[in-house]
């Protein structure tokens, strides 16, 4: 069998989307409605971003953190949105062998990546309700800096390991059952003699890190809720700041643990449309809502906003 689809004109090894096959007959309207929410994701993050940046008012850890998450969701949404539209007007639904380690990259690491801002989100709430008077002295500018490259750099080398063990793998399948590259999918393409061991290595000790930041987030919410309990002020401030990261936090699971689950157990006796759907959750969610439930939820940004929204009507 050949290992990969080679182009005659320059060798060139590439997979084949086979994911796209039920979309042909409605992939103009598709192509419009996904657009469209794209640029909805765009806008609704961006705007969050530049009002965090340009606001001094909120220069604060948690709003910090919070323009780190919709970074992160611009960054996840580009690796996979573009090409996705551009395949929807082509009629070759060919992804190049780089361009699929890249896509699984960007798609496994901005999904981490976003559980590592949670947990550090987390810490902060922490931080300022069970520790208030160490708050200011312990978050400095320097401490939110190093939080905000632990989540981002930490599923960056996670991954860029998983990718250089993929990427060793001699594989014997050219067709990905769906509309993206993802990682796992790429290894289920291996050569039966292929020795896919450190891959599985490499899947539980992911597992074993982010359940660690689950465990983390866990104890932080069990102190936090302790220290609500017996003040009023507490309380205000948790379910002015922590219920829309709580709310996140639920999201999160459910997506992921629903999406993870059927990748590696669920049937392909599904409808394909079905199955795209499934897999696709987690850039089709959370980038939308984080930024409209933050922004509704936390005061200040919707006071931001709404006072936006009242200079621009007088």
């Amino acid at each position: 069998m050949c290992p990969l689809i080679m182009d005659n004109q320059s060798n060139e090894r590439s997979f084949i989307l086979s994911g796209f096959n039920e979309t042909m007959n409605f992939r103009v309207p598709l192509f419009s409605v996904t657009l469209l929410y794209y640029c909805v994701i765009l806008f609704f993050n961006i705007s969050l971003v530049l009002l965090i940046v340009l606001d001094e008012s909120l220069h604060e850890p948690m709003y910090i953190f919070l323009s780190s998450l919709c970074i992160n969701a611009l960054y996840g949404t580009t690796g996979f949105y573009p090409k996705f539209l551009s395949d929807l007007l082509s009629s070759s639904h060919r992804i190049s062998y780089e361009g699929c380690l890249l896509q699984g990259f960007v798609m496994y690491s901005f999904a981490c990546c976003d559980l590592s801002i949670l947990t550090v989100m987390a810490f902060d709430r922490y931080m300022a309700i069970c520790r208030p008077l160490h708050y200011h002295s312990f978050m400095t500018k320097r401490r939110l800096s190093q939080l905000v490259c632990f989540s981002w750099l930490t599923s960056f080398c996670i991954f860029a390991i998983n990718v250089v063990l993929t990427a060793r793998l001699k594989l014997c399948g050219i067709n990905i059952q769906r509309v993206l590259c993802l990682n796992w999918l790429i290894v289920k393409l291996a050569c039966p003699e292929a020795d896919t061991f450190s891959n599985n290595i490499s899947a539980y000790v992911i597992l074993v890190v982010y359940l660690f930041h689950w465990l983390f987030i866990i104890w932080t919410y069990i102190y936090l809720i302790k220290t609500c309990v017996r003040s009023r002020e507490d309380r205000v401030k948790f379910t002015q700041t922590c219920v829309p990261h709580l709310t996140s936090l639920i999201l999160y699971v459910t997506v992921m643990a629903f999406d993870s689950m059927y990748l590696r157990f669920g049937s392909i006796d599904l409808p394909q449309s079905l199955q795209n759907v499934i897999t696709l959750e987690f850039v089709i969610i959370r980038p939308v809502i984080n930024p409209l439930m933050y922004g509704l939820k936390l005061t200040k940004i919707r006071n931001r906003i709404l006072s936006l929204i009242y200079l621009k009507g007088k």
